[in-house]
C-alpha cells in the first residue's frame, strides 16, 4: 500500500521492557496500551508483551479490553475508566478488573453483588491532586468503613495518579504522594489488604523512585520516548515507532517558486521539491512545517511549505530522490533519525499527543 507507514521495532518493545524491569526489581508491572497503544496498536503490542512474565495491560474503556480479549490476550486487563452499570456483567464475564473512584460506585458494585452473587476485581482510585476521576482523599475512612461492611466485594488494589511527575518540580508530585502513603496507612489500618498498590507513571518512575510501592504502570517509557524534557532518561530505551511516508512526486523549480497552500514557502534557487504521501489526517503534526524537516537516506531536508491533508513537500536541493523510496517523519530506522521529543519540543506540545494522532491510512509493520 502507497502511504504512511508506522514501523514497530517489537525487539526494541520487549529490550524496553526489560530495562524498566531490571530498575524496578520483583515488582508487578503494568503496562498502559489505552488509546490504541499510544499509536502503536493496542493488540500488536499486547500480543508480543503478553508472554512476557506477569505483564498487566491497562486501558482506559471496556471497548478496548474487550478488543484485547478477542485478541487471545489472557494477561489481567485494567480499566481506567469510571464503571457503568450496562458493562459490569461483561467485565466480569471477561475476567476484567475495574476503577471505582466514587462512592455511587461502591453502591454500584454492591446492588450489582447483591443481584448476581458476583463482582469483577476493584482497583480503588484515589484523587490525590489531578482532580480527576478519584476518592476524594478526605473520604478514605468513608470508603474503608463503606468496604469492611462489605468484605464480599473483591478489592485487589488502590491507586492514584501524578499530575507534574515529570516535571522539575517536584513539591506538588511529593504533596500527592504524602497523600497516597496516608491513604494506604489508613486501608491498612482498617485491616483492608491491597494485592496491588500502584502510583508511578513513567514521569515517577524516572524522577521519584519512593513512589514505586509493589506495582508500576509504564506507559510512554515502554515505547522509548521520554515523558517529559524535563526528566533524566537514566533507563535506557529506544522509540519502537519509525513514521514515514513515501515520495510519490518529485520535480525541479526554479527560484521563487512558491510551495503549497498560502504560498509561505518560496524557494531561493533552482531546487528538486518532493511530494511525500502522508498528511496531517494520518497523523503528521501539521505545525512542524515551520521550522520542520525529515530524513532521507542519512541527511535532513527541509519541509517545503504548509503541509496537506494527505501529503507534504520537502526541499531536496540537488539531491534527486527515488519515487517510492520513504522518508523518515519521527523515530530511528536505518540510518535516519528524528525523535519526537525535538518535534514536540519545537512546536509546543507533547509527545503524547503526536504518537496517540497517527491514525488515518498509516500502515503498522512490524519490525
Amino acid at each position: 500500500m502507497i502511504g504512511p507507514k508506522a514501523y514497530i521495532d517489537i525487539g526494541r518493545l520487549k529490550q524496553n521492557v526489560w530495562n524498566i524491569r531490571r530498575n524496578i526489581g520483583d515488582r508487578n508491572l503494568m503496562i498502559v496500551v489505552k488509546a490504541n497503544g499510544y499509536g502503536h496498536g493496542a493488540l500488536h503490542i499486547a500480543k508480543h508483551l503478553s508472554d512476557e512474565p506477569g505483564i498487566i495491560f491497562c486501558v482506559f474503556t471496556i471497548d478496548e479490553a474487550i478488543e484485547l480479549r478477542n485478541g487471545g490476550i489472557k494477561n489481567h486487563i485494567l480499566i481506567f475508566s469510571r464503571i457503568q452499570r450496562d458493562w459490569l456483567e461483561l467485565a466480569y464475564e471477561h475476567g476484567l478488573w475495574i476503577n471505582a473512584c466514587h462512592l455511587d460506585d461502591l453502591e454500584l458494585l454492591n446492588h450489582f453483588y447483591n443481584d448476581h452473587g458476583y463482582c469483577p476485581n476493584v482497583h480503588l482510585k484515589f484523587d490525590t491532586g489531578m482532580t480527576r476521576l478519584g476518592f476524594d482523599d478526605n473520604d478514605s475512612d468513608k470508603v474503608f468503613s463503606f468496604l469492611l461492611d462489605r468484605d464480599h466485594l473483591p478489592v485487589i488494589g488502590i491507586y492514584s495518579h501524578f499530575a507534574t511527575a515529570d516535571e522539575g518540580d517536584l513539591s506538588y508530585a511529593e504533596s500527592q504522594l504524602l497523600k497516597f502513603n496516608k491513604i494506604v496507612e489508613s486501608g491498612r489500618s482498617a485491616k483492608i489488604e491491597f494485592q496491588y498498590i500502584h502510583c508511578s507513571n513513567s514521569g515517577a518512575l524516572l524522577n521519584l523512585p519512593s513512589s514505586l510501592f509493589n506495582t508500576v504502570r509504564v506507559g510512554m517509557l515502554a515505547y522509548g520516548i521520554a515523558p517529559s524534557d524535563e526528566v533524566t532518561m537514566d533507563i535506557n530505551v529506544e522509540p519502537v515507532m519509525s513514521f514515514c511516508g513515501p515520495i510519490v512526486n518529485v520535480r525541479r523549480v526554479e527560484p521563487g517558486t512558491q510551495v503549497s497552500y498560502g504560498g509561505v514557502y518560496m524557494t531561493e534557487r533552482s531546487t528538486n521539491i518532493g511530494v511525500v504521501q502522508t498528511g496531517f489526517a494520518d497523523g503528521f503534526p501539521r505545525p512542524w512545517y515551520k521550522n520542520g524537516h525529515i530524513s532521507y537516506k542519512g541527511e535532513i531536508y527541509d519541509i517545503a511549505g504548509r503541509v496537506c491533508m494527505d501529503q507534504f513537500m520537502v526541499d531536496f536541493g540537488d539531491m534527486e530522490p527515488r519515487l517510492g523510496d520513504e522518508v523518515l517523519i519521527f523515530g530511528k530506522k536505518d540510518d535516519d533519525h528524528i525523535s519526537l521529543e525535538s518535534i514536540a519540543k519545537n512546536i509546543d506540545t507533547t509527545t503524547y499527543v503526536l504518537l496517540t494522532a497517527i491514525q488515518g491510512r498509516t500502515e503498522r509493520i512490524t519490525i
